[in-house]
């Protein structure tokens, strides 16, 4: 069983005054240095401006399942779902332009994002009914089960 420390920030684990007097650091230790500390901001604000993962909550009842996949800001014709081979694929691609032009400079950037999101659906999917909708930031896709899957009340069977 590996045990994990935990090292404080723009620490090394190496030992970097090995022999030494303390005033020379390691290569490692350098390194760590440099990729630890905090980068300025013009680089954060430039990086990582694309979509994220969506979360995905899935509840079971007795008639179906359901899928509820958080996507705000985003409208129902940029999904695309999918079912091939009892597999459920929610994906998106959206592409963002913007040109601007004023005096002696043009600006123009633009972006990309998408997300794909598979599920191996149950056996006891009716995928010949399946439902989605978008509302207010959640996409809701409803998996109703076969009747033969559906949970039966109890009955009392007599003895003859």
């Amino acid at each position: 069983m590996t045990t994990l420390m935990k090292s404080p920030k723009k620490r090394s684990l190496a030992n970097t005054n090995a022999g030494l007097s303390g005033t020379f650091p390691t290569w490692s230790s350098w390194m760590d240095e440099l990729l630890n500390n905090d980068l300025p901001s013009v680089f954060q604000s430039n990086f990582n401006t694309g979509m994220s993962l969506p979360k995905v909550n899935i509840s079971e009842t007795d008639d179906a399942y359901e899928v509820e996949l958080a996507a705000p800001g985003m409208k129902k014709d940029d999904f695309n779902i999918e079912i091939d081979n009892q597999v459920l694929t929610i994906s998106s691609e959206m592409e963002n332009e913007e040109e601007t032009k004023e005096n002696n400079y043009t600006r123009r950037e633009f972006g990309y994002s998408s997300f794909k999101r598979s599920f191996t659906l149950p056996e006891s999917v009716d995928d010949g009914k399946i439902k989605a909708k978008y509302n207010e930031g959640i996409l809701n896709i409803e998996l109703p089960k076969r009747e033969e899957a559906k949970k039966k009340p109890a009955r009392s069977i007599k003895i003859s």
